[in-house]
Parts: structure tokens; sequence; C-alpha cells
């Protein structure tokens, strides 16, 4: 499991922001954006799976690599604050003669913790859904709680013949199929872009350039741990 998700459940609020107690638009990230993004990353998910986190890290790197998407990199906006964002990567299905289709993944998404539980990060994800609708994109697979994304129509990899690269399937790898057709062949196995493959070590050292935080144990990395070690079987 590599759940790249902080504080996207929860919450109905709509996608323009109707309904949420604050007022925000969506729109794409721009360059002036870039520190105050990873900023953000970083406040959401320190200490939430491990002590301290890397993925203002990965953030930053994947802005730079061919699999990142540009066009697929959205903030929410509440006045003149960054309160939430996301970011698609590519990805592909793999059969077993070898044929690859080009699929989705996204994250991190993650929305500040002043701001959760109000439905911005699942507007973020709605966002990306349209788009990758639009673009004619077969399928998002992503590894995240299940808690956090069956309400958005995905459900387990292996409902769709669809495991990992080692043929297992994990419980948190799951599939928003958007169009089955192009499903074809047998033993479909999930790749998802190196970028995610971290240096921890590079890590620390852009941590380093941000305020100093604490790193300390929380329950949420035990259960993490728990999920990270889960398949599904028959």
């Amino acid at each position: 499991m590599d759940d790249r998700s902080a504080g996207d459940g929860g919450g109905d609020g709509a996608g323009d922001g109707n309904g949420s107690p604050i007022k925000y638009t969506l729109r794409n990230e721009t360059v002036s954006d870039y520190r105050e993004v990873e900023e953000l990353t970083r406040e959401a998910f320190w200490n939430l799976y491990v002590p301290g986190c890397d993925e203002h890290f990965l953030v930053h790197k994947m802005r730079s690599h061919p699999d990142f998407i540009p066009e697929m990199d959205f903030v929410a906006v509440a006045g003149k604050k960054i309160i939430g964002c996301i970011m698609f990567t590519k990805s592909y299905i793999q059969n077993g003669r070898g044929d690859r289709l080009g699929t989705l993944t996204f994250g991190p998404v993650c929305v500040s913790p002043d701001f959760q539980r109000m439905g911005i990060g699942s507007a973020l994800i709605r966002k990306g859904i349209e788009k990758a609708k639009e673009d004619g994109y077969p399928a998002i697979i992503i590894l995240g709680d299940p808690r956090n994304y069956c309400r958005h129509g995905f459900r387990n990899s292996k409902d769709y013949g669809i495991s990992n690269g080692a043929g297992r399937f994990p419980y948190a790898q799951l599939a928003l199929i958007l169009d089955s057709e192009k499903l074809v062949g047998t033993d479909l196995r999930f790749f998802y872009s190196e970028v995610f493959s971290c240096d921890h070590d590079e890590a620390a050292i852009f941590d380093a350039s941000f305020p100093n935080k604490e790193m300390r144990h929380e329950s949420s990395q035990d259960i993490f741990s728990i999920q990270c070690r889960a398949f599904v079987d028959d």
C-alpha cells in the first residue's frame, strides 16, 4: 500500500463550494503555487503514515517527471489560500501477452488540516474523474484506503482481475473503470509510475529547507502498516 491521501474523505460539500462551510474554487496549479502546495502537502501528511513524511518531496520531483500530467494537476483555493491539491500521473496495465494499456493514478491528494471534512478532497477527486473521462482514459487505479474512495465508484482491483506486478491483489489497490471494453486479455497486472519510488535520504535533505517539525508516532501509522500487508484472497 502506498496511500498518498490526507484529509480527502468525509463531508459532502459540492465541487464548487456550494453546501460547504467555505467558498472555494478549483483550478490548475501554476508555477507560483509550487512552494505553497509543498508546504500544504507537508502539513497534511506529517506523521500520518510514518513519523514525518516525504509526500512534499514527491510533489516537488513529480512535476519534472515524464509521467506527470500537468493538465490534471489541480488545487482548491479559498480566497488567496491554497487549501487542497491533487496530482495525476500516467500508469499502465499489462496483460499476459505483454500488451500495455495506459491508465491514470492520482496522489498525493490532500486538504489542509484546517479545512478537512468539508468535502474539498472529494471535489478534487471528482474534478479529476471528470477530466479523465473527457480525455478518454479507460481507468484510474490507485493505492489507498477504500473508506476514502469507494464512495467515488472505486472497487478493489481484484473485482476486475487486475493484480499488482507480483500477481497479488492488495487490499488497497483500487480501480475505477471508465471503459471496460479496453480491458483486454488475461493476467492483468498494474504498474504505477517509478516516480513514486522515493529516495528517503533525498527527501530528508529537501525537508531540511522547511521549518523544523517534531516527528512522532501516531496510531494512524499502525493502521497504515496493517493495511500495507493486507491482500484480498478468494
